[in-house]
């Protein structure tokens, strides 16, 4: 393995609980609540412009896919603006440890480039991260393939040579779809997802490291 290409929302950083919350806030103006479930469900790990559609045909919303995804993304660059979003337990460390054994790192986002430069900034991680693929740089998100596809392409890799890091069903079918192996590290939110086209779950990002790459 040459590779490791990392989730960004949930996997690497604790943001799915804030990203409820900006949704509620943002589908408030239209009357519309939605459920923990809900968003479990059909939201967490899909990117905004993906889910579009969607949410305008669930809740008879009067916009345009186009101005759903302005008006979301919106919010999230507003929160952006004052804060990175919190790193998820051992994210830091476990970047830190990929850089020093040699390993490549690529964050594939179904998200902002935006929410991923503040990450890297606020954290001071650029050093330790190659490449940054985000939904503003293919034409359709998670859980399509082309996110992975595009990594593999910028960093000259086949799918065999790199291992993927998913914390939704959602992004395991992208990086499968991609040929590429990948690992589930399930958050509370996502936990009920489907799961088993993943190599295998774990705990946490330092579980997967110590016991796949740690020992190596």
């Amino acid at each position: 393995m040459k590779a490791v290409l990392f989730d960004h929302d949930g996997t690497l950083i604790n943001s799915e609980a804030i990203h409820f919350d900006l949704w509620q806030r943002f589908l408030s103006h239209y009357g519309v609540s939605i459920t923990s479930d809900y968003y479990n469900e059909q939201m967490a790990g899909v990117s905004v412009r993906e889910n579009a559609p969607d949410i305008i045909k669930a809740f008879n919303l009067p916009l345009t896919p186009q101005a759903l995804f302005e008006g979301r993304r919106a919010l999230t660059l507003d929160y952006l603006s004052t804060q990175a979003f919190p790193l998820m337990p051992g994210a830091k460390e476990v970047l830190w440890q990929c850089y020093q054994q040699g390993i490549r790192v690529a964050i594939v986002t179904g998200g902002a480039r935006a929410s991923v430069a503040r990450t890297l900034k606020d954290y001071g991680l650029s050093k330790w991260v190659e490449c940054v693929v985000s939904s503003d740089d293919v034409a359709t998100g998670k859980p399509a393939p082309d996110c992975y596809l595009k990594a593999l392409r910028l960093m000259e890799l086949s799918a065999n040579e790199a291992v993927a890091v998913e914390d939704t069903g959602f992004g395991v079918a992208s990086a499968v779809a991609a040929g590429v192996a990948c690992v589930a590290i399930p958050t509370p939110l996502s936990s009920h997802h489907d799961f088993s086209a993943a190599r295998a779950q774990y705990a946490c990002l330092l579980d997967w490291f110590n016991q796949e790459i740690g020992q190596s």
